[in-house]
């Protein structure tokens, strides 16, 4: 294992990680057909973002809501997300994504269709792994050509 792969931007590794496994999806969708091999690369990318996501909460000591924004620094690390906070208490975290240099990054590599797999899946299983009490609500997202990502994060006890 790496000793520190913390010292590495995530979204550099988002690109070491893009220009190996996009060559491999498509060699492998060739094969098997690529609807079957975008599935496969989709649920071993989510089942990885729950390891994440449990490990953060680790990392953090901690795996509140607000354990979860204070953790947030490392997907923005060298400029690569822009974000407005919408709202910050213990029960609810909400903010609009205003660029993401991930959309970017995979549309100059020419795989903006596999981005989605790629990234932005993995939000919904990072936080299943960080605290399996705490929901993402996401309805749109720049790497699917909106204007910006909404992310809701919310506690299951956010109306007690």
């Amino acid at each position: 294992m790496l000793s520190d792969l913390g010292a590495i931007h995530i979204l550099a590794r988002r690109e070491i990680e893009a220009r190996i496994v996009a060559p491999i999806i498509e060699a492998f969708g060739k094969e098997f057909g690529r609807e079957k091999a975008v599935k496969l690369a989709s649920e071993t990318i989510k089942s990885l973002a729950r390891e994440q996501g449990a490990e953060l909460a680790r990392r953090l000591g901690g795996n509140s809501l607000l354990d979860f924004a204070r953790g947030m620094d490392a997907w923005k690390a060298g400029g690569a997300l822009e974000m407005e906070v919408i709202e910050q208490t213990d029960t609810r975290f909400s903010f609009n994504m205003t660029r993401c240099r991930y959309a970017e990054m995979y549309k100059e590599l020419g795989i903006e269709d596999l981005g989605v797999v790629l990234s932005c899946d993995r939000d919904f299983e990072l936080i299943k792994g960080f605290n399996p009490e705490l929901k993402l609500l996401r309805t749109q997202t720049i790497m699917q050509g909106a204007k910006f990502c909404d992310f809701r994060f919310v506690s299951e006890h956010a109306d007690e």
